[in-house]
Parts: structure tokens; C-alpha cells; sequence
């Protein structure tokens, strides 16, 4: 009796000198016994708890889910993450203890907390998310050539389309830039991202009417890993993503999908979206600046476009007008240009009179880009310093002799082309009859034309 008595304190004070939570219970889930560290990890007192029910402490909040009516049914060790009342994560393993007869009689459970790995993990697996956001973003960068000539803005259309911008730049509301290809809105969008609050955030351009339809989504939002046939196996950022704590600008809007439409509109709403095969809701604080070429009220009445979509992006419209309607930036944009690419190739060039005159008088139906690939192939291609006539391609020089006899020595930029912009609308007075027919020969709008005529007094 004397020796059962000191074995048996022998196996409590082993029990006791444990720093793990273990606790013993019968098959109706009563505690039978506990270590001294099991109190702690629960916050309550470890004597307290014998002889109470594993279900009622779950019922109090102590500790869920049960695991002792688990191991009662699989006869078989079982572990699971359990959270205590203040919220400790705690990794517990139950084993069941049979008598020799082979009935189950005891539970033993033991647990190790393990918060601050849970917590090491989730901040692992956000670190490894940012990363790759970051890699995508870094090789996005890399394919995409951006132009940083900035923005010519001598004519007034110009400085009232910066005004506008500047303005809403600081607001964190959704603009629509339009207006023709080629006439600067992706260098708007750029303008209002650097001055804005998320000028440190990235700037992430979306061409939606580069992107196929079929990958649209996956390009977007990304994708889980294996989510389709010739997925990358270790997953893919989306564009989406990438625009956290930043701007998104979605490029031809005018362009997407009916389907991908609805898409766009509930990822604008929400700011949250799921990767293609994923079950993992993601949010994304970004601002939108969405342009297009496109009349997207006449795609709206055609039903080519939603009229939700729309009013969702069209806060603040801002237009920006064609080369043709602001001819006071051609040469402002001529001398850019040619100073930026001879830098560029290393060539001593310039350009002659008679050829700007031939360049202040075309439609630019492809505007500032169009120009700048005109003055890039010409720094090129010219074999001596002075670009002449001979210089131009073709399509350049169909109305050679149109403007003559202006004597512009000693005359600054600006009144050279105020005085070619004079002749050639005298000459279209001329011809037409009416203002709408000259904007039409001319290629701006009517209240340009009168405008002009005013400002010129020709009658």
C-alpha cells in the first residue's frame, strides 16, 4: 500500500513537471486530471478544472473545437488546432487509452501553442504574396517602353486639359480621358498619377484591347496554380493586384467585352476579387483612370457598351483635343522631338523651314504619336544635317505650294505659326462657303473654325 501510494506521487509530480498542457478524461469527457501548466494556457486554475465536462468548458468559451469526442469515435490518435478563449492558437493531439481488455478508457490530450507560428506563417505567405506582386510589377516595367517626354502644352486647349487634370489629381475619383488615338492620354493618366497622393503606389496600365478576351481574367485577376491547362504552376499576380495602393488605368476601355464588362464593374464597386481557381478573397485599394477613343454613349445606345460601366467611370470626363485643333503645339513638339531623338541616335540635325511648313498643315489623323514617328524616322533616315523636302515621305508633301511668300526672319516660333495658321484659314474662307465646311476640310470643330476667324478678323 505504501509503495502503490509513492509510485503514484511519483507519476503526478511527473505529470506537474511538465511545462505542456496535458489532460486526461474518461469516456463521458469528464477531466480526471491535468498538468499544472494546463491552467495557464486556458487562464483558469488547473484544480478547478477536474471534474468538470470537456462539452461544458467548450459551451463557457475555454477552449473549441472538442477533440475528446473525436478520438472517442476513431479510436485512433487524432490533432487539430484548437483556440483557446483569448484567442491562443493551440495545436492539440489526442490519444486514446485502451485497458487490456481492448475498451477505450481514457483520452490523453496534450497541446503545444502555437499562435506565434500561425501568425509567422500568415505573415510568411503575405510576404511571399507582396514579392511576387512586386517581381510581376518589376517585370512588367521591364517589357514596356515608356516615353518620358512629358506633356507640350503651349496651345490654350492643352493648358486647360492640365488644369483639369491637376485639379482632380489630388481627388481620389474615377476619370475618363478621351479623345482621338495617339493624343497623349496615357501621358494624362501618368500626369494625374504623379500628382496625386498615390504618385509613391505604382501605375499600372491595362490595354484592354490588347489582352484576348479568353485570358482576359486570368491576365487580370491571375490565377491559382493548375487552375487551367498551360498555367504557370506556381501561379500568376494579376494586373489587379499589382495596382495595390496606387493607380489602375484601364487603356481602351471602349474595347472589352460585354462579359468582361460586368467583371470590371463589380472589381471597380467592390475592390475585392477571387485569382482564377482560387477561393481566397482578395482586396485592393487603388484609384481608376479608365480612357478610350471610343463614343462610348453611342457603344451604350448600340449596346456595346453597359450604361453602368459608363456612368461608374464617367466622375470626371476629361477630353483632349486633337494635333489638328491645337496647331500651336506642332512646333513646339517638332523642336522636342527632334532634340529628344537626336540625342537618342547621336545625330546633328535640323530641320528646314519649308518642311515645318509642310508639317503644320497635315490632319495628323494619328496626332502626337504620329508626329513623333514622322520626326524619328527623319532623324534616322536623313543623311545630312539639314532635314529638306526631299526628306519627307510622300504622304508629306501633297499640298507642297499651298503656303508661300511668308517672310519669317526674325520672327519668334509663335508668330510664324499664327501666320501659317492665318493663311491657311484664309485660304479655306476661300473655298468654302460656310464655317461647318471649312471644320470639315480643316478636320476641328466649327466653333474652332469661328474661333480662329475671329481671333484672326476674317470676315
Amino acid at each position: 500500500m505504501t509503495e502503490s501510494k509513492k509510485v503514484w506521487n511519483e507519476n503526478e509530480a511527473i505529470l506537474h513537471s511538465l511545462q505542456d498542457d496535458i489532460l486526461v478524461t474518461n469516456t463521458d469527457g469528464i477531466i480526471l486530471k491535468v498538468s499544472e501548466a494546463t491552467g495557464g494556457i486556458y487562464n483558469v486554475k488547473s484544480e478547478d478544472m477536474i471534474g468538470k465536462s470537456v462539452y461544458d468548458l467548450e459551451k463557457e468559451g475555454i477552449f473549441t473545437p472538442l477533440l475528446t469526442p473525436l478520438v472517442l469515435k476513431e479510436k485512433k490518435k487524432i490533432t487539430l488546432v484548437q483556440t483557446s478563449k483569448e484567442g491562443k492558437k493551440l495545436l492539440v493531439t489526442g490519444i486514446p487509452v485502451f485497458h487490456e481488455d481492448g475498451q477505450l478508457v481514457r483520452v490523453v490530450s496534450y497541446s503545444h501553442d502555437v499562435t506565434e507560428l500561425l501568425n509567422m506563417k500568415k505573415y510568411l505567405t503575405d510576404m511571399e504574396d507582396e514579392m511576387e506582386r512586386v517581381k510581376s510589377e518589376l517585370e512588367i516595367l521591364r517589357s514596356r517602353h515608356y516615353y518620358s517626354e512629358g506633356i507640350i502644352a503651349t496651345s490654350d486647349e492643352m493648358k486647360k486639359v492640365l488644369q483639369v487634370a491637376l485639379q482632380v489629381a489630388d481627388v481620389d475619383v474615377n476619370v475618363l480621358l478621351l479623345g482621338e488615338s495617339g493624343v497623349g492620354k496615357s501621358h494624362i493618366a501618368k500626369f494625374i498619377h504623379n500628382k496625386s497622393q498615390r504618385k509613391a503606389g505604382p501605375f499600372i496600365e491595362v490595354n484592354c484591347g490588347a489582352i484576348p478576351e479568353s485570358l482576359f481574367e486570368a491576365e487580370f485577376f491571375g490565377y491559382e496554380p493548375g487552375s487551367f491547362t498551360g498555367a504557370d504552376r506556381k501561379g500568376k499576380v494579376g494586373l489587379a493586384e499589382l495596382a495595390e495602393g496606387g493607380t489602375l488605368f484601364l487603356d481602351e476601355i471602349g474595347e472589352l467585352s460585354q462579359s468582361n464588362q460586368v467583371k470590371i464593374l463589380k472589381f471597380i464597386q467592390e475592390k475585392q476579387f477571387y485569382r482564377v481557381g482560387g477561393t481566397k478573397q482578395r482586396k485592393v485599394d487603388f484609384r481608376v483612370l479608365a480612357a478610350t477613343n471610343r463614343d462610348l454613349e453611342v457603344a451604350i445606345e448600340k449596346r456595346e457598351f453597359r450604361q453602368d460601366l459608363f456612368f461608374r467611370l464617367n466622375v470626371v470626363p476629361i477630353t483632349i483635343p486633337p494635333l489638328r485643333e491645337r496647331t500651336s503645339d506642332i512646333i513646339t513638339l517638332i523642336d522636342y522631338f527632334v532634340n529628344y531623338f537626336c540625342e537618342k541616335y547621336d545625330r546633328q540635325r535640323t530641320v528646314d523651314e519649308a518642311v515645318i511648313h509642310q508639317l503644320l498643315i497635315q490632319e495628323w489623323k494619328g496626332n502626337v504619336r504620329e508626329l513623333m514617328n514622322v520626326i524619328e524616322r527623319l532623324i534616322v533616315t536623313s543623311s545630312k544635317q539639314l532635314i529638306e523636302m526631299e526628306n519627307l515621305p510622300g504622304q508629306y508633301i501633297q499640298h507642297s505650294g499651298h503656303l508661300s511668300g511668308l517672310a519669317h526672319e526674325g520672327q519668334s516660333l509663335t508668330d510664324i505659326l499664327e501666320a501659317v495658321e492665318e493663311q491657311v484659314l484664309k485660304q479655306a474662307r476661300d473655298k468654302h462657303k460656310t464655317t461647318t465646311q471649312m471644320a470639315q476640310c480643316l478636320g476641328i470643330s466649327q466653333p474652332s473654325v469661328v474661333r480662329k476667324l475671329k481671333k484672326y478678323k476674317i470676315k
